[in-house]
């Protein structure tokens, strides 16, 4: 089965990626993909080898390339025995997974690339997303949190590929946005917990910064 080797070439490929981007995130949106789509649809086949292929060149990792990821899934499937056509699709849709910035613009995706961006995203909120965030954080030498440093809201996704600020403001300038930016209605009703989490930890995380002698 197709779907298996991919999955198999996968798990080797980011057995020993830093915590934020391995496999055991790529797994979570797998199976995350696997439960939107019970309830949204979709070609079941292309959604899991696009949420399995997502990461496969991600632009934080390939040197800024949004575009590579399509190509190396695509190279990927066929490796694996996939069809040209099976693997085409995926390709179209990886590049339009990854988030760019506050304000640049979405690509336009049919369900099954929703679906993946979606469950691509709830991993990026609520106590795994705080967590993924800090991890890589600490894998870019960045700090926790500089107050005099504010948030920026990108409006392009090299401005946002170049930013070199503190994990907290990433909340600010992604996590916290993407709630409203996701498109299945299933996916809306898991990230209501997460996001608020989000913003619990953030006031407990204010409370415990701000010592007062």
């Amino acid at each position: 089965m197709l779907v298996s080797k991919v999955l198999n070439e996968v798990k080797a490929h980011f057995k020993d990626q830093e915590g934020s981007h391995d496999w055991f995130h790529i797994e979570r949106v797998w199976k995350m993909s696997i439960l939107l789509h019970q309830k949204e649809g979709g070609d079941k086949e292309v959604i899991e080898l696009c949420a399995l292929l997502h990461d496969i060149s991600d632009h934080k990792y390939n040197g800024g390339n949004f575009e590579k990821g399509g190509q190396v899934a695509k190279e990927w499937i066929l490796k694996c025995g996939g069809t040209s056509r099976i693997a085409n699709r995926v390709a179209a849709l990886i590049p339009g997974i990854s988030y760019k910035g506050a304000e640049v613009t979405e690509d336009a995706l049919p369900i099954e690339g929703l679906i993946v961006r979606d469950a691509d995203r709830l991993d990026a909120i609520g106590a795994m997303g705080i967590a993924r965030a800090f991890a890589y954080g600490g894998s870019r030498k960045r700090p926790l949190y500089n107050p005099s440093i504010k948030p920026v809201m990108h409006t392009s996704k090299e401005q946002y590929l170049n930013s070199k600020t503190h994990t907290v403001n990433h909340f600010y300038e992604k996590l916290l946005l993407l709630k409203e930016l996701l498109q299945t209605e299933a996916a809306k009703d898991i990230a209501k917990e997460r996001h608020e989490f989000m913003k619990l930890f953030l006031d407990q995380f204010y409370k415990e910064w701000n010592v007062e002698p």
